[in-house]
């Protein structure tokens, strides 16, 4: 028997003391609705209503039961809007991930801006690179995250892709740091730090592609993800690293390493969200424009680039 249905013409009739009326109000026969009530006495071992040929009159048993009828019925709706909210992304638990090398003030804006637009959901946050992302999409672990690019999105639906051109960080002493843009030729004998292979295969091989395309190949690829780490590298190894101007590998006033542009057409980071096809919902959206909007607002440089993955020669044609 359907409760919830049962208890919904028990109300009716009570509210409007006629099954005719109850029965127009529920969209149904009247025949129907009295075979329902006499099913919910069966069922309740209770005599609900007293019935003459004139008018229904609600017993005291059936009064006693009202209040609890209507109780559940209230909470029965409460289920099913949790549940619509639910499947429409509007509440519930969001798992999500960003890339290490995402800035502090860009994740803070991020939460900031998804918590404003989806107060009700739970944002559960990881830190993980773009091949743990994907990996983590192909076995459901994951609804959305941010990704580099190029990478295979075979599978995936992209938010708008945004880029940004990268800069070289460089040892402060080095003839290469002065006032004016470095072109990538001119890094020529020096080793190049990049983040592990596996982090984002597709993106290293860009990475080294651009810089050969430039005139620049690395004596060595050195790879390293911690700052202090890389920095080390940077000033002990004759090495340069390849990040955006707000890099955390420099503080303000550095006297030991300088940030500078690169001439010409230099190397880009490429980001966007993603998410599985079919998966979207207000929640991953929410995500997708806290995303791009914190990295608009708390990183310059970012503009609008087109989301086509590059397949490139692997990085061992470019690199010792």
């Amino acid at each position: 028997m359907d409760l919830v249905r049962h208890l919904e013409c028990f109300v009716a009739v009570a509210e409007e003391s006629h099954f005719g009326r109850a029965a127009a109000r529920l969209g149904m026969a009247q025949p129907p609705l009295s075979q329902r009530i006499q099913r919910l006495e069966k069922e309740l071992g209770v005599r609900l209503f007293e019935r003459t040929s004139r008018q229904v009159v609600i017993t005291d048993a059936g009064t006693l039961l009202l209040t609890e009828a209507r109780e559940l019925l209230a909470r029965a709706e409460a289920l099913r809007t949790a549940a619509r909210r639910i499947r429409d992304g509007e509440s519930g638990l969001l798992r999500a991930a960003l890339p290490p090398d995402i800035s502090g003030e860009t994740v803070a804006a991020l939460l900031a801006g998804f918590r404003s637009r989806h107060a009700g959901l739970e944002l559960e946050l990881h830190e993980l690179s773009t091949a743990q992302q994907l990996a983590g999409f192909a076995a459901h672990e994951l609804d959305v995250g941010l990704i580099h690019h190029p990478c295979d999105v075979t599978g995936l639906e992209l938010g708008p892709v945004l880029r940004r051109d990268l800069g070289v960080l460089l040892p402060r002493d080095a003839p290469q740091a002065g006032p004016d843009a470095v072109p990538l030729a001119a890094l020529t004998g020096f080793d190049l730090v990049l983040f592990p292979r596996t982090d984002a295969p597709a993106v290293y091989d860009d990475l080294l592609t651009a810089c050969a395309r430039g005139g620049y190949t690395p004596s060595a690829v050195r790879h390293g993800r911690g700052a202090s780490f890389v920095r080390g590298l940077i000033l002990s190894s004759g090495a340069v690293a390849l990040c955006p101007r707000d890099t955390r590998l420099v503080t303000p006033g550095d006297r030991e390493l300088v940030w500078r542009p690169l001439s010409g057409a230099p190397p880009a980071r490429r980001h966007s969200t993603a998410w599985p096809k079919g998966r979207g919902d207000a929640a991953v959206d929410a995500f997708t424009d806290a995303a791009t909007h914190a990295l608009r607002t708390t990183a310059d440089a970012y503009s609008e680039a087109p989301a086509r993955p590059l397949h490139l020669r692997p990085a061992s044609e470019y690199w010792l």
